[in-house]
């Protein structure tokens, strides 16, 4: 217990530290909580004048500084200068803009907001909505401010906070460069407040805010206020990672843990324990690990419910709340089922029920009644919201997410488990970075309810604990720009500032600030490369003849089969295709390979112009959904038919059970007694090969009895070779590489009429600094070309789609069109970009991404009033129909773009009037009773 003398400094303190910082004080006191170190730290910096970059863990309490400027704006700060004001603006009274990455944060912090400070006090600005824009208070998204900056708008006026969550989305490939902008472009009279997860270069990246916007306090915190206990889990055993919080330190695994994954490992390969199901017999164990199902039941008894459990598939969430439910899982009580319906009832009054049945809606409601529920981008986005309220009110206790929750809205567990340590990055499988680790297990441990948090991996013989603990014990996040110059950024700068301070403002940049640091790195790299090639190529001499010549040789050849490996896969595709073509209803082929092999019955073609033939065929399995050529390793041949029900309803179990025993009755053979190997093709020799490998077996190197071992030092000094000429071409291109970028952009520009030779914008380019979008050439050119001029509502929804959709998985062939007018724009659009293209290859800039087809046929039946069975089907999708989620997320995007052409002034009276009219046919369904802020 403190002395009086002890209390009475504490006070004398606590006196002291209110009389300095007057708004804090007034600010803690209403909050009812003590804040923390960090919180009152960067606080202090705040009313002091100071911007301040704030970086702590998810659920630490970054956005109580946020808040504060908040409270600073709306308290006003008398003694400080204030610009000139009308009299309808109190002159003590200042702006603060509060920005976010995404919607719904915006939305979520709007209603925050609101609750404390009323409505007549805050206003939001999102793509979706506008509510009391000119309040002194303003939530909005991002790109909205970037907007606002460009334009000139008057509702900057006054400003003097703008708080920047989540800042290090500034990473993001596609919207990163947006934050950049805007930290350049702000007055130098705005204080910025920036919220940041936490970064292992925190201070490089304070360092440019410093020579960007002046003062700037770095405010750093790694301590979690819930602490967070790493387990793993080991077929139905959970075991903690370390054995205290010293070993955590020393990333020291549990012994006890590392004893039990060896043993299980050892038996695996001892083959003790192996399945005896499909697996059995083949070479090597097949591990199964814990059922999902268990894992939930698992952490219910241990009482570490609520979970997030990440399993990185949109299919394997969806999957595994089926298993769940499958197994009898329930985790409601009478109460909180009858909430649940109550809720989610009162949601979804405006969808009708044809689309709720195409939505999945009976299974889902059925899922969440357990306390059991999917949450991924494919899902219709009113769902996502509705299991995100019912899981922060504790109704929902078990969610499967991809890991785009990681970065949504605030969704906190107690626990959180990791199925996985790979997941897909949209062109491969990649193991989880340690920044991306503690993202997600940042979820754990909510505030105020929970004493800890808790985080499980679940073991399988590929994941090492070892490597657990690295990811878990690592805090190396760093951030790194993603920012680069732009056709709209460009003319937007130019106007705006001219084109000489345009370069300036670029080279200012975090992208360039990093660019110039990172050089000197790698020209050290580039000499200790080189050292070592030297090295290689000593070993690698033979006393025989000139080795190089020889290897040279040896890497023709390996090139050249390479290149006569595809062209046979080109070949066989092509013969899959045209086999897929000729099929007919009723016709009972073979799948020689993949999940779905065995024998089906085709009950649709589906040749009717959609890309690729993806017949809709029954397995005997039961399973009915389409099949591509990339299931086919060999032409497919009709071995049978059978007679297929006019009405067949291939979602009818009953129906499905029924004609998969008439396949099986065929008495055809499963597999053909191929097991679905690929064909070959025996050809003669190709005669290039034929003649480099004479060559080789004449050169005199090829007798040296160390042949192999100098053709790997060749081929190690082959590799880094290819590498340090890489490395040489960064340090090249990294100096002074945006102002170069941004003159060649400006150079293209001007040769197409965007910028006059003198510098000036044009009324072309004013018109492409207000097109918003990834391909803003290519619509502006659209626009001037005239090629959406007479298309109907629908047509004009098609058309424009192809400049914004953008496939999650590359499709080899192209989709079908709508024909007539929207083939042609299409047509015509691919022209236009071929043309743009090929001038930035000429001056070697990054390509304008190729229209992508994938999305016209679901919009224009979608704008014609079509029903959302049908539309979703029509999608160019690899695995069948296309997601509600991901249908509503591309309409938006359509509508975004067509709402741009409706106020452009490079679009003629008729095209901006259908566009008006195409997006109050898109804007219907379920984009209409998507819920708003």
């Amino acid at each position: 217990m403190s002395s009086p003398a002890e209390r009475y400094a504490a006070a004398r303190r606590k006196a002291a530290q209110a009389a300095q910082f007057p708004a804090l004080d007034e600010f803690a006191l209403e909050l009812g909580f003590d804040l923390d170190d960090f919180q009152r730290e960067a606080c202090q910096s705040l009313e002091r004048g100071s911007g301040v970059l704030v970086c702590a863990p998810t659920g630490a309490g970054k956005t109580v500084v946020g808040e504060f400027a908040v409270h600073l704006a709306l308290r006003g700060r008398p003694n400080d200068p204030v610009p000139a004001a009308d009299a309808t603006t109190p002159p003590a009274r200042r702006k603060c803009f509060y920005t976010t990455p995404i919607k719904a944060l915006s939305n979520q912090k709007y209603h925050d907001l609101v609750a404390r400070y009323g409505a007549e006090q805050v206003g939001l600005l999102t793509g979706d909505n506008a509510i009391n824009g000119d309040a002194p208070v303003v939530v909005m998204t991002t790109e909205v401010l970037r907007n606002m900056l460009y334009a000139g708008s008057s509702t900057l006026q006054g400003l003097a906070y703008v708080v920047m969550d989540e800042v290090h989305y500034l990473a993001d490939r596609f919207r990163g460069g947006v934050w950049e902008e805007v930290i350049i472009h702000l007055p130098a009279s705005v204080t910025l407040i920036s919220l940041s997860a936490t970064v292992s270069n925190a201070e490089e990246f304070a360092d440019w805010l410093v020579t960007v916007r002046g003062e700037t306090a770095v405010v750093v915190s790694e301590h979690r206020p819930v602490p967070l206990w790493q387990h793993m889990l080991v077929n139905k055993r959970m075991f903690d990672l370390f054995h205290d919080a010293d070993a955590a330190r020393k990333h020291d695994v549990h012994p006890e843990l590392l004893r039990y994954t060896r043993e299980t490992a050892r038996r695996l390969e001892l083959g003790e324990g192996r399945s005896a199901g499909p697996g059995a017999g083949r070479r090597g164990p097949r591990w199964r690990g814990p059922l999902r199902p268990d894992i939930v039941d698992r952490l219910d008894r241990e009482g570490l419910l609520p979970a997030i459990l990440f399993i990185f598939s949109r299919a394997g969430c969806a999957a595994a709340v089926q298993q769940c439910l499958a197994a009898g899982l329930r985790l409601t009580s009478a109460e909180e089922r009858a909430e649940i319906r109550r809720v989610v009832e009162s949601r979804v009054t405006a969808i009708p029920g044809e689309d709720l049945s195409v939505l999945g809606y009976w299974e889902w409601l059925d899922g969440l009644e357990r306390g059991l529920a999917a949450h991924h981008a494919g899902m219709l986005p009113v769902f996502k919201e509705i299991v995100e309220e019912l899981f922060v009110r504790g109704l929902v206790k078990a969610v499967f997410a991809t890991e785009t929750l990681a970065l949504g809205i605030n969704m906190p567990a107690r626990c959180v488990v990791l199925e996985r340590l790979v997941k897909y990055n949209g062109e491969a499988h990649v193991d989880l970075t340690p920044g991306e680790y503690t993202q997600l297990t940042g979820r754990a441990g909510r505030r105020g309810i929970d004493v800890e948090g808790h985080a499980v991996v679940v073991w399988s013989p590929e994941t090492d604990p070892r490597h657990v603990a690295g990811l878990a014990s690592t805090r190396t996040y760093p951030l790194r720009s993603s920012f680069r110059p732009s056709y709209n950024m460009a003319v937007n700068l130019v106007g705006t500032v001219g084109a000489e301070p345009a370069r300036a403002l670029l080279e200012s940049s975090f992208a360039q600030f990093q660019a110039d640091r990172s050089v000197v790195g790698l020209a050290r790299q580039v000499q200790r490369n080189t050292e070592t090639i030297e090295a290689y190529g000593t070993e690698a001499a033979c006393h025989h003849g000139d080795f190089d010549e020889y290897f040279a040789l040896r890497v023709a050849i390996a090139d050249r089969e390479k290149a006569i490996a595809r062209q046979g896969q080109t070949q066989r595709k092509a013969a899959a295709v045209a086999s897929l073509e000729r099929l007919r209803v009723g016709d009972v082929i073979r799948v020689p390979s993949g999940r779905r092999a065995g024998l089906a019955v085709v009950l649709d073609p589906a040749t009717g112009g959609f890309g690729e033939p993806r017949p809709l065929v029954l397995t005997q399995d039961r399973w009915a959904g389409r099949v591509s050529p990339g299931d086919f390793t060999t032409p497919a041949e009709v071995l049978a038919r059978i007679r297929v029900p006019k009405h067949f309803n291939h979602r009818s179990p009953g129906a499905r059970r029924d004609l998969a025993a008439e396949v099986s009755g065929t008495g055809l053979d499963r597999h053909g007694g191929r097991r679905g190997g690929r064909s070959r093709q025996v050809s003669g020799e190709d005669h290039q090969i034929t003649q480099l490998r004479t060559e080789l077996r004449h050169h005199p190197c090829h007798a040296c009895p160390e042949r192999e071992e100098h053709a790997r030092w060749a081929e190690r000094r082959r590799r880094l070779e290819r590498d340090t000429e890489e490395l040489r071409e960064r340090v090249s291109g990294r100096t002074g590489s945006l102002a170069r970028t941004f003159d060649r952009i400006v150079a293209l520009l001007t040769e197409r009429g965007y910028l006059a030779r003198d510098g000036a914008v044009t009324d072309a380019g004013r018109m492409l600094g207000r097109i918003w979008t990834e391909a803003d050439l290519l619509v502006a050119e659209c626009l001037r070309r005239g090629v959406w001029n007479g298309l109907s509502p629908a047509e004009l929804a098609a058309a424009v789609s192809v400049v914004v959709f953008e496939a999650r998985r590359d499709v080899d062939e192209r989709a079908s069109l709508p024909r007539g007018p929207v083939a042609d724009a299409v047509d015509e659009t691919l022209k236009l970009w071929g043309e743009i293209e090929a001038d930035e290859a000429a001056r070697g800039l990054t390509a304008t991404r190729e229209p992508d087809l994938g999305f016209a046929w679901p919009v224009y039946r979608w704008a014609r009033g079509e029903a959302l069975a049908k539309v979703l089907g029509s999608g160019h999708e690899i695995d069948g129909e296309m997601p509600a989620g991901d249908f509503v997320r591309w309409a938006r995007q359509v509508v975004d773009l067509l709402g741009q052409i409706a106020d452009s002034g490079g679009a003629t009276t008729e095209l901006r009037s259908t566009a008006r009219q195409a997006i109050a046919a898109v804007n219907r369904g379920v984009l209409a009773y998507h819920t708003s802020a």
